[in-house]
């Protein structure tokens, strides 16, 4: 069977520019990568796997992870332990051992003293070939002092000077699996430099020029094949210039989605408001300045005739549902149907609670349809929403099954859109002609990292608490006080006040001490009673629904669950939330967790209950939490204490996860890129100037180039 890294034998191109590939002439760099003479088709699978594809592309796209310097050349006796040394010495003998549990030397000397190179498990043959008595070897790797003499266990090199060979002196270290060697992948790298042409720059020479850059092919060959360590650092010129390319072609493709959905036919869906003036006149408090702003947005946006795709972005509790709604009645109105997608049942029929009552406010209908509906009930409400008669509907997965057709689809929310793929989101998309969308996310992102991330969207921040939000003092405790906690949510209990118990794992492990739900849900079920419930991830949908509604009417006063109930719970009688373990969430999941509780008229408290030894990192983040209920300021320190993690990889928007950029040393550029794309992209739409298909080269080289349709569903 072919490997799918195999391909024709290619001759070595020059660094001479060349034009930039047609459709049908991918390049050398979008072919399948070449395989070395020799190499085995389960280390290209490997080597596919660890390089994220099969193309040269991926290959060399594969950025190393640190470098070896292997240009210390010492005598014998002037090498220290623990450094990595180069030794030019003549072989003086095998030293064969008899003891299993010992290794096999071949003793070296140099005019300043001996030094062993030690194996395991040798093949007595090949080591005798490899090390011929009498004659003189380099070798390279790591000094050791074993029982007061010096040796090399393994070395990583081995070579015979009078060939002219010698160890790089500049060795790339690249990340590995199970069963793949760096010298594997770096034989690999080698064949693929060997094909690497030089093609039409995209970047503006003067970006080039102020910045000192070189072209992207040398930039490539610096990375693989350094003079100086230095060169593979993400601070290095050659992979700050690669991952610049990586932030414009992102940015460029972002713009030219942008550019596609507005210069698409869509429907202007214009109202006078008199069904929003109607909601906003039952409700028993004024909205936000930041709620009305974005309203504001949304509708003019509907009222447009291109389609909208708007992101609407908000901290947990600051109104985000009471905009959405605001919306669908909008688009009642305009005589069209809305729906509104959640990512879990619990969430959709907690939206439900809220978007019902609203629009009924306002004399229209609006059903909840998840997978739990069955039967006649479900097939009337179908029925209905086919003819036209429901306004709007919420729900799940379900929203997008064959079965689920609309009258006339002109407006789609979509909650926690990170939570659903790409193609789940543009099959609801299809359901309508050229619907307008509206996605929401509670998770804050970092203002600095929001272009790489929603560059093809417009985008509403609602950055104010809706009024008789509570702030929520938040404590940290040790684990030692966990009866004490305990204990305190008993007087709560007294009081009628709810807890949520979080834990972060569902049954123990071996592999780890922390609390598991389970465990942790019988503990309290011996002091509570059946006032405990238990709701986590793999519970059946309807067992979960039971507990939740048993926590919500009171049933229950503590609720044990993991991470299930970190997005869109809302219980305002709940004021406690414990969440144990505390020290192993991220900074920005443990705000979540919080944002559970202060959502009724009463003071709330937020308990992070942490154990023995506590890290640096895990402290800053405690003590981040106790300072600031911002969640914008909290994604900021999260991004600084952490990095960008997936929020770059952006996986849901469909393009792949950035090879080159480091979000701490990178960050700072992402504005620049985001100005030279914009601007390439005013000075020719169609990139068809010489410098245009080279940006088009560039687009399907980094694997950006598919088409704005695709970023319909946000």
């Amino acid at each position: 069977m072919r490997s799918p890294l195999s391909v024709r034998p290619m001759g070595r191109m020059t660094d001479q520019a060349a034009p930039a590939p047609d459709h049908d002439d991918p390049g050398p760099l979008l072919a399948p990568a070449p395989i070395p003479r020799g190499v085995r088709k389960d280390t290209a699978d490997l080597i596919a796997h660890v390089a994220g594809g099969p193309l040269a592309r991926d290959v060399l796209f594969l950025a190393p992870t640190g470098a070896i310097d292997r240009r210390n050349r010492v005598a014998i006796a002037d090498t220290e332990e623990g450094e990595i040394a180069t030794i030019e010495a003549e072989v003086d003998a095998h030293l064969p051992s008899f003891n299993a549990r010992a290794p096999y030397r071949v003793r070296l000397r140099d005019a300043s003293g001996f030094l062993s190179a030690a194996y395991f498990r040798p093949r007595a043959e090949m080591l005798k070939r490899m090390w011929p008595v009498g004659q003189i070897r380099l070798v390279s790797g790591r000094v050791q002092i074993h029982g007061g003499e010096r040796q090399m266990l393994h070395p990583d090199h081995v070579v015979d000077p009078a060939k002219g060979d010698a160890p790089p002196a500049i060795e790339p270290v690249y990340p590995l699996t199970a069963g793949l060697a760096g010298r594997q992948v770096q034989r690999f790298i080698r064949e693929a430099l060997a094909r690497l042409d030089d093609p039409p720059e995209w970047l503006d020479p003067a970006t080039l020029s102020a910045r000192q850059w070189p072209g992207f092919a040398a930039a490539l060959r610096r990375l693989h094949e350094p003079d100086e360590p230095e060169d593979v650092l993400p601070e290095g010129a050659a992979r700050t210039r690669l991952a610049y390319d990586e932030l414009f072609v992102r940015q460029a493709a972002l713009h030219r989605r942008r550019a596609g959905r507005q210069g698409k036919p869509g429907r202007a869906l214009v109202a006078p408001g008199a069904r929003e003036a109607d909601i906003l006149a039952a409700l028993p408090f004024a909205p936000t300045n930041a709620q009305a702003r974005a309203a504001a947005e949304i509708a003019a946006d509907m009222g447009r005739p291109s389609p909208m795709l708007r992101l609407l972005q908000g901290d947990v509790g600051s109104g985000k549902t009471l905009v959405a709604a605001l919306a669908m009645a909008r688009a009642a109105e305009a005589r069209v149907q809305s729906a509104l997608m959640a990512p879990t049942e619990i969430l959709a029929r907690q939206h439900g609670e809220t978007v019902v009552p609203l629009l009924a406010a306002a004399g229209l209908e609006a059903v909840v349809l998840t997978g739990r509906d069955k039967g006649k009930d479900r097939a009337r409400t179908l029925e209905r929403l086919a003819t036209g008669e429901i306004a709007a509907v919420l729900g799940t997965h379900a929203l997008f099954q064959d079965d689920v057709r609309f009258k006339d689809l002109g407006l789609i929310v979509i909650d926690e859109q990170h939570r659903f793929g790409v193609s789940d989101r543009m099959r609801l998309v299809a359901k309508g002609a050229e619907p307008h969308v509206l996605v929401m996310s509670a998770t804050p992102i970092p203002r600095t990292l929001a272009l790489a991330v929603h560059g093809d969207m417009d985008v509403s921040v609602l950055d104010e608490k809706p009024p008789g939000r509570k702030p929520v003092q938040t404590r940290a405790l040790p684990t030692a006080r966990m009866d004490d906690v305990i204990d305190a949510i008993a007087r709560a209990a007294m009081e009628g006040d709810r807890a949520y118990w979080v834990c972060p794992l569902i049954e123990e492990s071996e592999l780890t001490d922390m609390a598991a739900v389970e465990n942790r849900f019988e503990l309290l079920k011996a002091r509570f009673g059946d006032k405990v419930a238990l709701v986590h991830g793999r519970l059946p949908t309807a067992e979960r629904e039971r507990a939740m509604e048993r926590f919500r009417t009171g049933d229950a006063f503590l609720l044990v669950a993991t991470t299930v109930i970190e997005v869109g719970v809302n219980v305002p009688e709940a004021t406690i939330m414990v969440i144990e373990h505390a020290e192993r969430f991220g900074l920005a999941q443990l705000h979540q967790l919080r944002g559970r509780v202060g959502r009724g008229d009463r003071p709330a408290t937020c308990l992070l209950l942490w154990r023995p030894p506590l890290s640096e990192g895990a402290k800053e983040r405690l003590d981040a939490l106790r300072r600031t209920e911002d969640g914008f300021q909290i994604a900021e320190l999260d991004y600084k204490m952490r990095g960008a993690g997936d929020i770059l990889g952006v996986r849901q928007s469909g393009f792949p996860e950035f090879r080159f950029v480091s979000p701490e040393a990178h960050g700072d550029m992402l504005a620049a890129a985001d100005r030279e794309a914009r601007l390439a992209l005013q000075r020719d739409p169609a990139l068809e100037t010489e410098r245009g298909r080279a940006i088009r080269y560039a687009l399907r080289l980094f694997g950006v180039d598919e088409g704005a349709e695709r970023s319909r569903s946000g």
